[in-house]
């Protein structure tokens, strides 16, 4: 009787929770694609940054451009979009500038 209460718990209570916690992670790695692609593709030039990045920077800006958009403007959806674009192409200009200026510092470096 313990054995069925202790897997029926786990199934009502448990793997919900792991489901929705893995929806999430998964969401989130898609907006935050969708949004640093696009945030990518508004910068003109090449972006000397990574998939991961541009994942983890589109994430950060569609959060941060949301609570600009939604919260501080009162905009409706296509708006906010755009501050989460804006906001993500800021972050991408930002890490892309960084990662350039170590990639010149480091080819700099081996030359005699």
């Amino acid at each position: 009787m313990v054995v069925l209460i202790v897997v029926l718990l786990v199934l009502v209570v448990i793997v919900p929770i792991v489901g929705w916690a893995l929806w999430l992670f998964i969401s989130a790695a898609v907006v935050g694609a969708i949004i640093g692609g696009l945030a990518r593709l508004v910068l003109p030039g090449r972006q000397d940054i990574g998939i991961f990045s541009t994942i983890l920077i589109g994430w950060i800006g569609s959060l941060v451009g949301s609570l600009i958009g939604r919260h501080v403007f009162h905009v409706g959806s296509i708006l906010t979009v755009l501050c989460e674009v804006a906001v993500a192409a800021i972050l991408v200009a930002i890490a892309s500038g960084g990662a350039g200026n170590l990639v010149a510092r480091r080819s700099n470096s081996l030359r005699w």
